[in-house]
C-alpha cells in the first residue's frame, strides 16, 4: 500500500528546499522500498537549487543514502526485506553493454537520473491529492525523504561484517567516496611516485586525496580557497601540501618537480570553471592527464583550450563519471579498507542535520564549514 513520507523537494531554481509530506507508492517489479536512516549532502544536489542541474522539477533531492529494505516488489533477487543497504546513485543491472564490459558507472538503467522517472514511464513520489502531482527522485533515488522506492539494481547489500558501520558513514559510500577515490585510482590512473594536484578538498576531493596517496603518489597537492579544508586535507586525509590558489600550487609543483610539472590533475571543486581547467592544463606536464569530476555552471563552458596546449605536451583532458568506479564492486572494497583503518570516512562527516535543517546544511556547505554534512532521518 502507498505510505506517507516526509521529504525535501526543489520546485524551482533559487528557492531552496521545501519540506513537505508526499505519498510514496509501493514497489513494482524489480523495485524495493527503503526506510532511509542517513543521506549525504552532496554539492550535486545544491546544483539543483542553483539551476545548474538540467533536471525535471519538482524533484525530491538526495542521491547518497543508506537504510533498511522495508518491502520488495515482484521478481526482486538482489535484496530482501530487513537487509541493510547502501544506495548507489548509478544502478548496475549487470546485463547491459556498459555493465557487461566492466563500466557499470554508465549502466543504461541510469538514463532517467535527471527525471526520477522509472522505466515504465511513471513516478513513485506524489504530492497533493492522488494523481495531482508526480514527483521524481534525484538520480531516481530521492534520499532527502524518510522513505523511497528505488530499482533493486541501485541497491548494494551489506555483508555481515559491515553491519556495525554507522549510517552516516555508509551513506557517503553511495557517491562521494567512490567518486573521489575512483577519480584518482581509476580515472586519473595515479601511479607510485606521481605528483598529483587536486582542485577542491570537499567531500569528493578529500577522497581523491586518499586515493592518490593509496596509489603511491609522492606529492599530493591540494588547491582550495578554504583554510579549514586545506588543513583537513593535510592533517587528516594525506595531502602533502595545500595552497589557496592555483598560482601558488603551480609555482610549488614547478619547483618541486624541476620543471616537469604534475603527472595528474583532478578537478573536484564545488563548480568547475574555465579558469580552473586552464590553470589545471598549464600545471600538467608532458603526457599528463587532467580528470574533470566536478560539474560547472550550466550556462558556462568550462573547457576552452587552444589545441596547441594539448598537442605540444601530449596532455589529456577527460571527464569521469563516479570516478570510473563499478559501485556494486567498489563499495564493499572501500568499506573493507575503512574497517582495516586504511580509509578515513568518519572524519568526512563534519556535521549532522535533521531533514528540516537541509537549507541550513547547504548554507554551511557553501560557507566552507563542512567537508561533508549528513542528514540523519528521524523515524517515530
Amino acid at each position: 500500500m502507498p505510505i506517507t513520507t516526509r521529504a525535501a523537494i526543489a520546485r524551482a531554481p533559487h528557492t531552496g528546499w521545501e519540506l513537505t509530506d508526499l505519498t510514496l507508492d509501493e514497489p513494482k517489479a524489480h523495485e524495493v522500498r527503503v526506510k532511509l536512516y542517513a543521506a549525504g549532502l552532496c554539492h550535486s544536489d545544491d546544483h539543483i537549487t542553483t539551476g545548474d542541474a538540467p533536471i525535471r522539477l519538482p524533484v525530491v533531492g538526495g542521491h547518497e543514502g543508506a537504510g533498511i529494505v522495508e518491502s520488495v516488489g515482484p521478481d526482486v533477487q538482489r535484496v530482501k526485506p530487513g537487509d541493510k543497504i547502501v544506495l548507489s546513485y548509478i544502478p548496475a543491472c549487470g546485463a547491459c553493454r556498459p555493465c557487461s564490459t566492466g563500466h557499470s558507472n554508465m549502466c543504461v538503467k541510469g538514463l532517467n537520473a535527471g527525471t526520477g522517472m522509472f522505466e515504465d514511464g511513471t513516478w513513485r513520489f506524489h504530492g497533493g491529492e492522488p494523481g495531482e502531482e508526480d514527483i521524481g527522485g534525484f538520480c531516481t533515488l530521492g534520499t532527502f525523504s524518510q522513505y523511497t522506492v528505488v530499482s533493486e539494481y541501485a541497491t548494494v547489500p551489506l555483508r555481515e561484517d559491515f553491519l556495525d558501520i554507522p549510517w552516516e558513514v555508509l551513506c557517503l559510500t553511495g557517491c562521494g567516496v567512490p567518486t573521489g577515490w575512483g577519480s584518482a585510482v581509476h580515472a586519473a590512473e595515479v601511479r607510485w611516485g606521481d605528483t598529483v594536484v587536486i582542485f577542491g578538498a570537499g567531500g569528493v576531493g578529500s577522497n581523491a586525496v586518499q586515493g592518490a596517496r593509496f596509489a603511491g603518489a609522492q606529492n599530493v597537492v591540494v588547491v582550495d580557497p578554504v583554510e579549514f579544508k586545506r588543513d583537513m586535507a593535510v592533517s587528516v586525509f594525506g595531502a602533502t601540501h595545500a595552497f589557496a590558489t592555483a598560482k601558488e600550487a603551480h609555482e610549488f609543483v614547478n619547483q618541486t618537480t624541476w620543471g616537469q610539472l604534475a603527472d595528474k590533475v583532478i578537478m573536484t571543486p564545488g563548480a568547475v570553471t574555465e579558469e580552473m581547467v586552464t590553470d589545471a592544463v598549464k600545471m600538467t606536464g608532458k603526457g599528463g592527464k587532467v580528470t574533470i569530476t566536478a560539474v560547472g555552471h550550466i550556462d558556462e563552458k568550462a573547457v576552452h583550450i587552444p589545441a596547441g596546449m594539448l598537442i605540444g605536451y601530449m596532455r589529456q583532458v577527460r571527464g569521469a563519471l563516479a570516478g570510473d568506479s563499478n559501485l556494486l564492486y567498489d563499495i564493499p572494497k572501500l568499506l573493507s579498507l575503512y574497517k582495516e583503518g586504511k580509509l578515513k570516512l568518519d572524519e568526512l562527516v563534519t556535521r549532522k542535520y535533521t531533514l528540516d535543517q537541509v537549507n541550513d546544511a547547504y548554507a554551511d556547505m557553501n560557507a566552507g564549514k563542512n567537508i561533508r554534512g549528513v542528514i540523519i532521518h528521524e523515524h517515530s
